[in-house]
């Protein structure tokens, strides 16, 4: 299993839009990637901050994520919201 952990920063008055259009992200990852076992948005305490948490059974279907037109759709335009690059962590179970 690998997980990932995403943490976005919005910019100042911009969080509900990404909450918007990273919501409707997650339904698309959920409804059409098998491989995919967990993609949930969730709220940092942190101001602005949100985190997606995520879990693949292998490598091929954090691939097939990355490559998914649902994914480069809503990533450019969440993009437009962020205050910089996600901090993404990986983590293979052990």
């Amino acid at each position: 299993m690998i997980g990932i952990v995403a943490t976005i920063k919005t910019k100042p008055g911009q969080g509900a839009a990404f909450v918007e259009v990273a919501s409707a992200l997650a339904r698309e990852v959920n409804a059409n990637e098998p491989g995919c076992l967990l993609y949930i948005l969730c709220r940092a305490d942190a101001e602005d901050t949100f985190v997606f948490m995520e879990r693949y059974k292998d490598e091929a279907a954090v691939e097939a994520h990355r490559a998914a037109p649902h994914f480069k759709e809503y990533g450019r335009k969440m993009g437009e919201f962020m205050d910089g690059r996600p901090q993404v962590q990986v983590l293979r179970e052990v």
